[in-house]
């Protein structure tokens, strides 16, 4: 089974967004009984929270429910995760300095929308408007069909083997 951490600051839009569609995305394809997917942020300012209010809005208005409560990512990540998705450069950079500190990490580390190209970011619509969260949902879509995709591939490709 592979597993997915999708990363952000406090763990209350970007990344329970992203948990949200990637659940929805690997259950249309098939996927949901190989693929384990969780969140989490680099902060520890929303431990314990539901998502941002905003966030929920636009995940429901796709179809989506959001119940995942923030968590800090903790170093058993690195060895738990096979992939660890940030949502931007800053997050990014910190999960790398925490993973340095880690013994024999398996995670791979990569921003969310690196299928799409590189150090493409998405930005935190916290301090923005519902406008903001929708540009980030759609940003959050498009990249992880892309991601999908690749694993599915992966996936496809280890099945093959056997």
């Amino acid at each position: 089974m592979k597993k997915v951490l999708f990363v952000c600051l406090g763990n209350i839009c970007r990344s329970p967004l992203a948990e949200g569609i990637f659940k929805k995305l690997t259950e249309e394809a098939g996927l949901q009984d190989k693929i384990f997917v969780d969140s989490a942020g680099t902060s520890s300012y929303h431990i314990g929270e539901l998502p941002d209010y905003r966030a929920c809005q636009i995940a429901e208005k796709n179809g989506i429910i959001l119940t995942h409560r923030a968590r800090q990512v903790r170093k058993e990540d690195f060895n738990e995760f096979d992939y660890i998705l940030a949502a931007d450069k800053s997050n990014l950079q910190h999960l790398q300095n925490l993973q340095s500190l880690v013994s024999h990490s398996k995670a791979q580390l990569h921003l969310i929308r690196d299928w799409e190209g590189k150090n493409l970011e998405v930005p935190d619509p916290y301090y923005g408007s519902m406008k903001d969260f929708e540009q980030s949902y759609f940003l959050l879509e498009k990249a992880l069909k892309h991601f999908v995709e690749y694993l599915q591939k992966e996936i496809s490709q280890k099945t093959a083997k056997r």
